[in-house]
């Protein structure tokens, strides 16, 4: 395997490359400077903790399709051919052959799924991916926005907008009391948030939930045995 590595500006000046953060940049870096003669890395997790970087790193990477992954937990970069032409002499063939017979090169010259070979299920969805790089929760699943990534031919998912907050219903509210336990008085709750139009400060609320165990806080009982302060601010 060649000990040399080659990273085109093309890609590493691009917009859509310095746009993410320093950890991620450098992870990058790495995986490339590990990565085998076709662009391969089979151990992504351990270069990401050798690197100083974390999950949300790896995530971002594979996200912006600067890597692509495969259900092995290998993953590959992307713009490897571009970045790198290695003498025949020197050349040695990745042994993850399996993975790369699903992908095929782009007009740019940079990896992109070959949608004749998915058939074969060794391309992994980005939210989805599994065993050695394990993401949990991926928050790039929902709207789609083109990104362009060196050759500007990759489409990105971007998270969802956040959800219009609805009031709750008394039953909800008596019933989440209830769950907790609390002494939180559901009809008061009810009261105070549609007289302000379920404001929380000069904020709009968020989550009905939380500002229960908010009050639910407030509601007990100080030491020394007085009254409620938070319900005699509120007018109780």
């Amino acid at each position: 395997m060649a000990e040399r590595r080659m990273f085109a500006k093309t890609i590493v000046t691009s917009d859509a490359f310095l746009d993410l953060p320093a950890s991620t940049r450098s992870l990058y870096f790495l995986l490339g400077m590990m990565a085998d003669d076709d662009g391969f890395v089979n151990n992504p997790s351990s270069i990401m903790r050798m690197s100083g970087a974390t999950m949300d790193d790896l995530k971002l990477l594979i996200a912006k399709r600067f890597v692509l992954t495969f259900e092995s937990g290998v993953v590959v970069i992307k713009h490897w051919c571009i970045h790198n032409t290695i003498q025949k002499d020197r050349y040695k063939a990745t042994k993850y052959q399996e993975e790369k017979a699903t992908l095929r090169m782009d007009k740019n010259n940079g990896y992109t799924v070959d949608v004749s070979a998915l058939d074969t299920g060794c391309i992994q969805s980005v939210s989805n991916m599994e065993p050695q790089v394990r993401l949990g929760k991926d928050r790039l699943v929902e709207g789609r926005v083109i990104e362009s990534i060196g050759d500007g031919s990759d489409q990105v998912e971007t998270p969802p907008k956040r959800k219009r907050f609805t009031p709750p219903t008394l039953d909800e509210v008596r019933a989440y009391c209830q769950e907790r336990r609390n002494s939180v008085d559901p009809e008061r709750f009810m009261a105070y948030y549609e007289s302000n139009g379920w404001m929380v400060g000069r904020n709009k609320m968020k989550d009905w939930k939380a500002a229960v165990r908010s009050w639910e806080r407030s509601c007990k009982p100080t030491r020394s045995g007085g009254g409620n302060p938070f319900l005699d601010m509120i007018g109780g």
